[in-house]
This record gives structure tokens, C-alpha cells and sequence, in this order.
């Protein structure tokens, strides 16, 4: 990725509604540059899509859930299908607030599942529903949950951080 791609993603991260043209002013580079780099970035991948980051408590929400799953061992790939067919019509059933939802692993679990709840109940009402999978796919669930109103108090969601990290650690391949 070339400097001013790097750049312009940075910059879209702390902001993702900034117009080319104040990007430009911001990266000391014409618009034109700056709109082939965005529309490359957009092709490459790089960029997903635009969105913001809401005020999770002024929506409603209570509480954030991150939530490991661990499936039992021994499951066909005819039954993991199983399993995703159902989960797709579980969701559309019952939709839950998801945030994002990923096969990792550690700490003994295979998946992780970060999602909003208005109330305990409802986080609760979350957890009925992993245990209903068909063919008692899940042997075991864990949660950590986070009161959104007190999570002020911590690093709130952004990827400004993550921007001036990207950032600092270009200036520091040049250094070398």
C-alpha cells in the first residue's frame, strides 16, 4: 500500500463522512489523488464500507455480550451445514442485535459472538436460543458482559486508535 492510500484510509477511519476534497487539504495532496486512492481502496478491499459508531445507551442498549461458544466435538461438515441453516433461521426468527460473530479459537472455544441487548433478559432470551441448535451443536457457552453506561469510563469502540497506529507505524519503516 503506498503512503497516501495509507494515509487516506487512516484519515477515513477517524472520520469516514470527510469529502475528498477536505481529505485532500488534510494530506496536502490534490483531490484528484485522493479520489483514485479512496476508489482504489474501495476495489483492493481495504475499506468495507462507510459507516459510524453509535451511542450503544442512547439506542437502548444495556449491555454488550461477548459470548464464546464452544460446539461438541465430532460434528460432520453435513452437520456444521445443518447448523448454519439453522442458525441463519433462528436469526430471522429471533433477530438479536449482533454486532459481529467469528470462528477464532482460544480459551477452549471455537467462536465468539459480540452482541447488544436492551436488558439482561434479553441477553438471557440470546442464550435460550444458542442452546436450541439442532443436534446439541453447542457443548458450551461463556460471556462476559459490559454495561454500556459504565463503559464510558474505558476505550470506547473507534478506530481512531487504530489509525494513529497504522500511522505512527509508517513513520517508524521510515526511520529505518
Amino acid at each position: 500500500m503506498r503512503e497516501i492510500e495509507l494515509k487516506v484510509l487512516c484519515e477515513l477511519m477517524k472520520n469516514s463522512k470527510q469529502s475528498d476534497r477536505k481529505l485532500a487539504k488534510i494530506i496536502r495532496v490534490t483531490q484528484s489523488k485522493i479520489t483514485r486512492a479512496r476508489r482504489k481502496l474501495e476495489k483492493e478491499g481495504y475499506i468495507k464500507e462507510y459507516t459510524l459508531i453509535p451511542d450503544f445507551t442512547k439506542l437502548g442498549f444495556e449491555l454488550m455480550a461477548l459470548t464464546f461458544v464452544r460446539y461438541k466435538k465430532g460434528l460432520a461438515s453435513d452437520d456444521l451445514d445443518k447448523i448454519r441453516k439453522a442458525a441463519r433461521k433462528m436469526e430471522q426468527e429471533n433477530p438479536i442485535p449482533i454486532l459481529m460473530a467469528v470462528s477464532g479459537g482460544g480459551l477452549g472455544y471455537e467462536r465468539v459472538a459480540i452482541t447488544f441487548h436492551k436488558d439482561y433478559s434479553s441477553f438471557v432470551n440470546m442464550i435460550r436460543l444458542l442452546r436450541m441448535f439442532p443436534l446439541g451443536a453447542i457443548d458450551k457457552t461463556e460471556s462476559f458482559l459490559v454495561a454500556t453506561a459504565e463503559a464510558k469510563q474505558y476505550q470506547p469502540c473507534t478506530f481512531s486508535k487504530m489509525a494513529n497506529y497504522l500511522l505512527m507505524q509508517e513513520e517508524e519503516k521510515k526511520k529505518e
